[in-house]
């Protein structure tokens, strides 16, 4: 059956696990690429079967950033010098994608910095999830399919049929997702203000609505040293809320983030599986997002639309979950 199938899927060395699990939903089995390490830290990798005028779709999260990205890299350089029909670059978390503008002097896009650098190297298309920001898009001059993670967070959410629910940001910078799903659940929406003296450390947070006796679920797009998340927590849990609890599409948690959630108020974290949680906190849930990537695979290869996965509106679209 394989033999007849114009693709192949191969997958980076942190993002195998998901690899593993799309092809499994595709019915095919995932290419064999194999990684060589040298003493200094070097390495290369090599495509041990035929890609030849095959359709390859590289699977690779870009967390931890560096190496995940170098290795995505001379992945789509391989797959280019062994003749791959198309190169398709699946990066379920799309790593740098918070230095999306200058917002002060001196700096650099690094978002756009990777987009070139994937562009430059030869990938024909882009699927990601849950970007930064939507506008990283358009750092791309080659299509880009963005899929949405409240394909998989939304029905969990609806299945828990919460009572007195409200959704919260946790920061203006989370206000437009939360808002979109508290318009999709027809709930309240609250706000926090957050007062940062510097890169990940917060100094104080602020709610902006009333919490009192109701379910909170904080939403945010990526939870990195959870201090945010879990302050928040903690202040809405003070201002009387009955639970609280998080939804996140990706699962960075790095430094002390699995502590702090294990100590907040925060009854459970859910997160996709766009990135391996390696920690123990008995807190933090993932969904598979192995099928939202099959069915974007499939779309692709059989040129049908994949409109209801980048669209938000999901009352008609469950039907592809």
């Amino acid at each position: 059956m394989e033999d007849n199938i114009n693709y192949k899927v191969f997958a980076g060395t942190n993002s195998k696990y998901l690899g593993e699990k799309i092809c499994q939903q595709l019915g095919c089995t995932l290419g064999n690429l194999v990684r060589t390490n040298f003493s200094d830290g070097e390495f290369v990798v090599s495509f041990e079967e035929s890609v030849r005028g095959k359709d390859v779709f590289l699977v690779q999260s870009t967390f931890p950033n560096t190496d995940n990205l170098m290795e995505l890299l001379l992945m789509i350089d391989a797959a280019k010098r062994a003749s791959a029909r198309q190169i398709i670059a699946v990066t379920p978390y799309f790593g740098w994608a918070r230095q999306d503008r200058k917002d002060k002097p001196r700096v650099p896009i690094g978002a756009k910095v990777v987009a070139d650098m994937l562009s430059c190297i030869g990938i024909d298309r882009l699927i990601a999830m849950d970007l930064h920001a939507d506008q990283i898009q358009g750092f791309f001059n080659v299509p880009v399919d963005h899929l949405y993670a409240s394909l998989l967070l939304l029905p969990y959410i609806r299945k828990q049929k919460f009572e007195n629910l409200i959704i919260a940001a946790p920061d203006i910078g989370a206000s437009k997702r939360a808002a979109k799903f508290s318009d999709k659940l027809q709930v309240p929406l609250v706000l926090c203000n957050k007062v940062r003296k510097k890169a990940n450390i917060v100094d104080s947070i602020q709610i902006i609505g009333d919490v009192a006796g109701k379910n909170v679920i904080l939403i945010d797009d990526m939870v990195d040293t959870a201090g945010t998340i879990t302050m928040a927590a903690d202040e809405m849990k003070k201002a009387g809320a009955i639970s609280v609890r998080a939804i996140a599409s990706h699962c960075i948690m790095s430094g002390p983030a699995s502590e702090r959630v294990e100590n907040s108020a925060l009854e459970e974290i859910v997160f996709t599986d766009s990135i391996p949680y390696r920690g123990t906190c008995k807190k933090v849930k993932q969904l598979s997002s192995a099928k939202l990537f099959a069915k974007a695979i499939e779309g692709i290869e059989q040129n049908r639309s994949l409109s209801s996965m980048v669209d938000f509106d999901l009352e008609s679209n469950d039907k592809h979950i």
